[in-house]
């Protein structure tokens, strides 16, 4: 005794109904079988669902749009002007750029931001994977550690750059465990040759809880039948780590050189409380320039040029990054 069972059709699944098209016939019955319509971008992007999603994203955009892109757009503007304290606005082409080409302070500024972010993002991003890869194993307690490792993240700039400035002084508690050892370093912020590494550290310990968490996402969605297929062929701890982990941590490796590329450039605050652009302007970078000629000398149209230049520096750099770390090879 044999039962038949009917064909399923579209929609019977509770699913969407799309009517069919006239489609072929069926070479064991000669029956037409029905083709599904495909549906459009037009027809998604117009749907219900769409418009349900674009009243949700609205006011992130409203507001991306109004203080994110209008603010970069006026300030690429602003770079081919001067603009007076009473808001009168005067172009001038290019001269806000050939100025500096010509400055001083600049070149020393580039140099300065160049040194501090070749010390802070290898810092950083190292720090930041060493956290998630020991972060990254179940243990009692564990929730508790990832917790305590973020918690730098949400900590004040401005608190946080007071405790360091005691931290580096001189006879301080890193000052007084140095010269135990015999190293006589005083004040590592009164050191023009010992305060970027001293911001970096900084700049490090506040910003690898965040990155940590990023990595350690990237560990946790790697298939755990890799390592173990790896294990039983004999591969050990640091050839898992090189050969499973790193080449599947690409993308969110990526987006942690971005993020601190784009910090270590745009670093201010911190510099701001703990040196001021000191000593002697060895802490003098690029942002602090910005705000200098702004706010300082109220050359918003110089201050401005300065920051399309950090802003067209920063993307090289990314695109540089993009190229060498954020391309999937497989």
């Amino acid at each position: 005794m044999s039962t038949s069972v009917a064909p399923a059709t579209p929609g019977a699944a509770g699913g969407p109904h799309v009517p069919d098209e006239p489609g072929t016939a069926d070479s064991d019955s000669g029956r037409p079988v029905a083709v599904a319509r495909t549906v459009t971008w037009k027809e998604l992007a117009t749907s219900r669902a769409a418009l349900v999603a674009y009243a949700f994203i609205f006011p992130y955009v409203a507001f991306f749009v109004a203080f994110r892109i209008l603010p970069a757009l006026y300030g690429v503007l602003l770079s081919f002007g001067d603009v007076s304290l009473s808001g009168k606005f005067r172009l001038v082409g290019t001269e806000n750029f050939a100025r500096l080409i010509s400055d001083d302070v600049f070149w020393h500024s580039l140099r300065v931001t160049g040194i501090y972010a070749v010390l802070a993002i290898p810092l950083s991003v190292v720090l930041s994977l060493l956290m998630a890869q020991l972060c990254n194993r179940t243990m009692r307690g564990m929730s508790f550690y990832r917790s305590l490792f973020f918690l730098p993240v949400v900590t004040s700039p401005v608190i946080s750059g007071i405790i360091f400035v005691w931290l580096f002084s001189g006879g301080g508690p890193i000052d007084e465990l140095l010269s135990t050892a015999g190293l006589e370093l005083g004040s590592w912020l009164q050191n023009k040759h010992l305060v970027l590494p001293a911001l970096a550290l900084v700049a490090a310990w506040g910003s690898f809880g965040y990155n940590m968490l990023i990595l350690l996402a990237g560990m946790l969605a790697i298939p755990t039948d890799y390592y173990e297929a790896a294990e039983l062929d004999g591969a050990g701890a640091w050839h898992r780590f090189r050969y499973i982990t790193m080449p599947l941590l690409k993308p969110a490796l990526f987006f942690v050189l971005v993020l601190e590329t784009v910090k270590s450039f745009q670093a201010f605050d911190m510099i701001y409380v703990m040196t001021g652009g000191g000593p002697a302007r060895g802490s003098y970078t690029l942002t602090f320039m910005v705000f200098d000629q702004g706010f300082g000398y109220f050359e918003f149209g110089y201050a401005s040029a300065v920051g399309v230049v950090l802003l067209v520096i920063t993307l090289i750099l990314s695109l540089i990054q993009r190229r060498l770390v954020g391309r999937n090879d497989t």
